[in-house]
C-alpha cells in the first residue's frame, strides 16, 4: 500500500467502557482508499464495538474519528450512512415482510424529501442492477425476503449495502452462510469495489480467507490494539498467536482417538418431511460424535428441526430403544435432547434477558420450587457453566444482547448442557466463533462424548466435521448419499456425495 495516500478513515486512541468491561482501550487504526483491511481477534476482543462506533450505533468515551481528513462525530446510523459508510452485519438486518427490491432500496427511500408513492417498479430495476453486480440474475426482486434461504438473504444484505454511494464498506462475517462458489463470487465483487477506490473493513474468524483477500490485517486482543501487519507478511499461525497470546496447534484435530460405540441412543427410521427429507435413517451411538454434511438446500436444516420438534414429520424416532413422537421443543427436552441452533439471535438468544436467565431457561424445574424461582440455585448453575465454558461477562446480570456473538453462543450451549441431555444436537456450532473459542467448544464436545452423551453436529465446515467426528453422514436432496468413518473422511469425496455426483457407504 502507498503510505502517501490519505486514509478514508482514521481511528485515534478510541476507548469504550461498558459496566464492568473495558471493551476498547486506546485502539488506533486506519483504512486507505482501495484497501481491504481485516480486523481479527477473539470474541470479546472489541471488533464489534469498534465497528458499531463507525456505524453510529455506539459513541466512544474518548478518542477521535477522522473521516476523509476531517475530524467528526457519528452520532447515529443515519449520519454514518450519509457519510458513505455501509455495514453488512453477520446477523441479518432485513425486513422479512418486504421484497428483495424494497429491502435493497430502503436507504434511498428514506432520504426522500417529500411525501410520495413507493416507486416499486423503480426499486425492482435498481435491485436487478445491484444483484447483477453480485452475479445474481435468477432471483425475482419482487420475491419476499421470508421466502429466501439464509444464503440468499446474506447476498441481499450485501446488495443493500453497496446500493448507494459507498466510500467505506464494513463487512462482519459476510459469507458465514455462503457456499464456496458464492464466497468466491463475493470476493471477486469485493476486489472490484477495492479497485474502484472503496475502502473496506473485513471482520472475520476465517483467517485463511483474510490472508488471501485482504491487504492489511489489524489484530485486537482484550480490547487492545496488538499489531497491524501486511497480509503478505504473516501466516495463520502468526495471527492466532497474536490473537490469543499463544499458539493454537491442530485446531480441528480431535485430541482423543476414535473409540468403538455399541449402544444406540438415538435412531431415525425413514424420516420424511415435505420435499426436504425423503427417507432419512441413521443411528447415533452413546459417546459418539456424528457429523452431518451437505450443501445448502440438502435438508440439513429441516433434519435438525424435525429432531427437536420444530417441524412436523412422518417416520419413526427411537430414543434409547423406545419409540417416541416429538411435536415440540419442550417434549424434546423432556426426552433428553438439547439443541443449539445456527441462528443464535433469532432462534437461540433471549436478548432482553440476563445471562443467568438464559442459562436456566430450558430447565426451570431444577431451579424453582412451588412455582417460585430459587435465586441461589440459578446463580450456582449459571456460575458453573460460565466457568466451564469460559464465558466472558461483566456479571451474571448482564443482558444477553450486550455480549459478543461468541459469548452469546457459549451461553446458548450452556443452556443446553444445563438440561443434562443424553443427546446434544448442534447446528453450525462454531459459526462466527473465533479460533480460541472453537478449540474450547471442541474440547467440551469431546468431554461430553467421553461421558456417554451422543453428539450430532450439522455443519457446513468440512474441516470441523473431519477433525471432530467419529462418522460423517452426507446429505443431498433430502437423502443420505454418503457415510464416512473417521479414517475414510476427506473433503473431496464428501463434496462429491454432497453434490450428488457419487455415493459412498
Amino acid at each position: 500500500m502507498n503510505d502517501q495516500i490519505s486514509p478514508i478513515v482514521e481511528l485515534r486512541d478510541i476507548s469504550k467502557r461498558f459496566p464492568g468491561v473495558l471493551a476498547l482501550d486506546n485502539v488506533s487504526m486506519n483504512v486507505l482508499p482501495g484497501e481491504i483491511h481485516a480486523v481479527v481477534g477473539e470474541n470479546g476482543a472489541g471488533k464489534s464495538t469498534l465497528m458499531n462506533i463507525l456505524a453510529g450505533e455506539l459513541q466512544p468515551d474518548s478518542g477521535d474519528i477522522v473521516f476523509q481528513g476531517n475530524r467528526c462525530a457519528i452520532p447515529n446510523p443515519y449520519v454514518s450512512q450519509q457519510m458513505g459508510i455501509s455495514v453488512v452485519y453477520q446477523e441479518l438486518a432485513l425486513c422479512p415482510n418486504l421484497s428483495i427490491a424494497e429491502n435493497v432500496s430502503l436507504s434511498s427511500a428514506s432520504t426522500s424529501n417529500a411525501l410520495s408513492f413507493v416507486k416499486r417498479r423503480r426499486f425492482a430495476v435498481k435491485a436487478r442492477e445491484v444483484l447483477s453486480q453480485l452475479g445474481i440474475t435468477d432471483i425475482d426482486p419482487n420475491r419476499p425476503i421470508s421466502k429466501l434461504t439464509v444464503a440468499e438473504q446474506q447476498l441481499v444484505e450485501i446488495a443493500k449495502a453497496i446500493s448507494g454511494q459507498v466510500k467505506l464498506l464494513i463487512l462482519d462475517e459476510p459469507n458465514s452462510a455462503l457456499t464456496r462458489e458464492e464466497t468466491d463470487n463475493l470476493f471477486a465483487i469485493l476486489r472490484q469495489l477495492r479497485d474502484s477506490g472503496v475502502g473496506m473493513i473485513y471482520v472475520s474468524h476465517r483467517l485463511e480467507e483474510a490472508l488471501s483477500l485482504c491487504d492489511r490485517i489489524t489484530v485486537l486482543r482484550d480490547g487492545k490494539w496488538i499489531d497491524t501487519v501486511a497480509a503478505a507478511n504473516v501466516t495463520v499461525d502468526d495471527l492466532i498467536a497474536m490473537m490469543v497470546g499463544r499458539a493454537v496447534d491442530d485446531l480441528y484435530q480431535r485430541a482423543t482417538d476414535a473409540t468403538t460405540h455399541t449402544q444406540t441412543i438415538f435412531e431415525l427410521h425413514d424420516l420424511r418431511s415435505g420435499n426436504a427429507l425423503k427417507g432419512m435413517s441413521f443411528a447415533l451411538k452413546a459417546g459418539e460424535i456424528l457429523g452431518v454434511a451437505g450443501l445448502p438446500g440438502a435438508g440439513k436444516d429441516e433434519l435438525v428441526e424435525c429432531c427437536f420438534g420444530l417441524r412436523s414429520y412422518t417416520g419413526k424416532i427411537d430414543i434409547q430403544g423406545n419409540a417416541v413422537s416429538i411435536h415440540s421443543p419442550s417434549e424434546a427436552i423432556q426426552l433428553g435432547l438439547a439443541f443449539i441452533p445456527a441462528d443464535r439471535r433469532a432462534s437461540g438468544a433471549l436478548l432482553v434477558m440476563d445471562v443467568k436467565g438464559n442459562i436456566v431457561a430450558a430447565n426451570l424445574p431444577s431451579v424453582s420450587k412451588y412455582g417460585l424461582m430459587k435465586q441461589p440455585a440459578i446463580r450456582a448453575t449459571s456460575q458453573k457453566y460460565v466457568k466451564e465454558l469460559d464465558i466472558r461477562i461483566a456479571s451474571l446480570s448482564q443482558k444477553m444482547g450486550t455480549l459478543s456473538g461468541g459469548n452469546q453462543q457459549k451461553v446458548i450451549l450452556a443452556r443446553g448442557l444445563a438440561t443434562n441431555p443424553s443427546v446434544l444436537i448442534l447446528h453450525e456450532p462454531t459459526r462466527g466463533i473465533d479460533v480460541g473459542a472453537k478449540a474450547e467448544i471442541y474440547r467440551i464436545l469431546q468431554d461430553l462424548a467421553a461421558e456417554g452423551v451422543g453428539v450430532l453436529i450439522v455443519s457446513s465446515e468440512l474441516p470441523e466435521l473431519i477433525g471432530q467426528c467419529d462418522r460423517i453422514l452426507v446429505m443431498h436432496d433430502g437423502r443420505i448419499t454418503g457415510q464416512f468413518t473417521r479414517d475414510e473422511a476427506a473433503e473431496e469425496p464428501i463434496l462429491a456425495c454432497a453434490m450428488g455426483q457419487t455415493t459412498h457407504f
